[in-house]
């Protein structure tokens, strides 16, 4: 019984011997790949800017940005809105909308790409200038002015910065460490800088056409909220068939985002600050109200959503007097109590 117990247990040897260069040959493969990825890492230029920002130059970025300018040179815009016949979903303008939206969230992200670049690339002639002028596209605007100019006293500044602002920037510029930029360093550099003015056209090209379209699209909606929050709560939510579909209380906090007080009190802090919260309605609301009434406009915009969704009223006579009961509602709120 021992002698088989030995036997069996070579055996198990041998076999384990014989699997282990097979184990070996895929850890071998397995790092082959993971070095060629490595190698595909090391390859990318991040001196490069094309090979940084790469959004305006797909395919689809092109199509899009096509059409939208199209769009926008029809004279008779209002005439091609949604036709009755054609449901909501298949009608290509309502399709054309929810590209433009993530497309538009796209090119923030893009915007941000650039403007890191151009950071890295201008850190060396003026370092303080990132945490005096922190808007990407003023930053753009900045830097496009002074180039390689040492003397910022010569350099006008007045019409892209506030007063105060030029006042610092001026101090702070005749003060800096930086040196002159090479001419290849400083050309990247405006390189971006025109990139980014770009993506900030057709960023406004986006919002132009979306604002244009929504009163077609979601007229109901669009009298409560406008149409430029209409267009947000629209392409965050997915669709408006989506945004139909939420709950108000989800509907409340689309656009919301997380705040890092870093140990500051919480005392001012508003909960659940969304897209919502930015509307017309709201913002001549007082404050005290406000978390009130941004629930108030959720459920209505939940319930116009629906109507929109479905064609019910495309005269928005219901958006109108749904904003007309908000505001009597509000009004309400802040008389006095009965003595």
């Amino acid at each position: 019984m021992a002698q088989t117990l030995a036997e069996s247990f070579l055996a198990d040897l041998d076999e384990l011997s014989d699997d282990e260069p097979i184990a070996e040959e895929e850890e071998a493969q397995e790092e082959d790949k993971g070095g060629d990825d490595l190698d595909d890492i090391e390859a990318l230029n991040y001196d490069d800017l094309t090979a940084v920002a790469k959004l305006s130059s797909t395919a689809g970025y092109k199509d899009i940005m096509q059409r939208v300018r199209a769009a926008l040179e029809k004279k008779d815009m209002e005439e091609d809105g949604p036709q009755a016949k054609v449901p909501l979903e298949d009608d290509p303008t309502y399709k054309l909308l929810v590209q433009c939206n993530r497309l538009a969230v796209d090119i923030d992200n893009e915007i941000a790409v650039v403007h890191n670049f151009i950071r890295d690339k201008y850190r060396l002639k003026f370092p303080e200038l990132e945490s005096l002028v922190h808007h990407p596209i003023d930053y753009a605007r900045v830097v496009q002015r002074i180039a390689n100019e040492m003397d910022l006293t010569l350099v006008n500044l007045d019409d892209i910065l506030p007063a105060a602002t030029v006042m610092v920037v001026t101090v702070t510029g005749t003060t800096t460490t930086g040196k002159p930029l090479s001419e290849e360093n400083l050309q990247k550099a405006l390189d971006g800088c025109t990139m980014a003015f770009q993506l900030d056209e057709d960023k406004r090209d986006i919002l132009s056409f979306v604002e244009s379209r929504m009163s077609s699209i979601a007229p109901n909606l669009s009298l409560i909220v406008g149409s430029e929050i209409a267009a947000k709560l629209m392409g965050l939510a997915g669709g408006l068939h989506a945004l139909s579909r939420m709950p108000a209380c989800n509907v409340q906090v689309l656009g919301a985002k997380k705040k890092n007080l870093a140990g500051f009190s919480t005392a001012t802090l508003q909960p659940h600050q969304g897209f919502i919260s930015h509307c017309h309605v709201i913002q001549q609301t007082p404050p005290s109200l406000r978390v009130k009434a941004a629930r108030l406009v959720a459920a209505k915009c939940t319930l116009l959503a629906r109507v929109d969704a479905y064609g019910q009223d495309p005269s928005g006579q219901q958006g109108q007097r749904m904003r007309e009961d908000i505001l009597r509602k509000i009004e309400k709120w802040q008389e006095a109590p009965p003595a």
